[in-house]
């Protein structure tokens, strides 16, 4: 073989070689940044900011709580068939990516958290964050909060009344009841590669991370 062509030949080899060490490395910070959004953890931490037809349901525990033009609002959205809450849902986010355990130490950008929510194990309304949140690699929680609207009654018209105003409370009130809530989640968190979705849903509690 000619100088010339040995020399073409030899700096396509590295031209190769580099390229596949290139690819390799960039597979494996793929594969980093994955393993470190399944480390992600969320737990249902509480129900703020409750209201339906724009009353408060803040401090109630039952319907004796509320005033005469608050009943005669609750009764009469009842009868016209439409029960229109808000609320926001504030989930505990867990970073465990510290530098502990042979995985180094990471801060996490959330940038989606597109959520269906389940009431009494019932299918509702889908929710996401309003703005990506940063969950640090301090082992520390940080509270992600996701505002949820929904009519109740276009979901449980089949109760009556005082079940579908004691579910508000049960979800709202003073005595308000989280386990009655899941998320069925799915996170997106922001890489050096772009944004990530995590692989498959996950169910997010109040009993435990997960």
């Amino acid at each position: 073989m000619r100088p010339r062509l040995k020399s073409i030949a030899f700096t396509a080899l590295v031209v190769l070689a580099a390229g596949l060490l290139q690819s390799c490395a960039t597979l494996e910070q793929f594969v980093s940044a994955l393993s470190n959004l399944k480390r992600l953890q969320f737990r249902l931490a509480d129900v703020t900011d409750f209201s339906l037809l724009g009353i408060s349901f803040g401090g109630k525990s039952s319907l004796l709580d509320f005033n005469a033009l608050d009943g005669i609002k609750l009764v009469q959205g009842f009868s016209g068939k439409r029960l229109p809450a808000e609320f926001v849902i504030n989930i505990e986010a867990v970073n465990p990516n510290d530098g502990t355990g042979g995985s180094p130490q990471t801060v996490s950008t959330l940038t989606g958290l597109e959520s269906r929510l389940l009431i009494d194990d019932v299918p509702t309304v889908v929710g996401n964050i309003d703005k990506a949140i940063e969950i640090p690699g301090t082992g520390q929680s940080s509270i992600i909060p996701i505002r949820m609207s929904i009519d109740l009654y276009e979901f449980f018209a089949n109760k009556g009344y005082e079940d579908l105003l004691n579910l508000a409370l049960g979800l709202g009130g003073a005595k308000r009841d989280t386990a009655r809530l899941a998320l069925d989640a799915q996170p997106t968190v922001t890489t050096p590669f772009g944004p990530i979705v995590y692989p498959g849903r996950i169910t997010i509690i109040s009993k435990e991370f997960r």
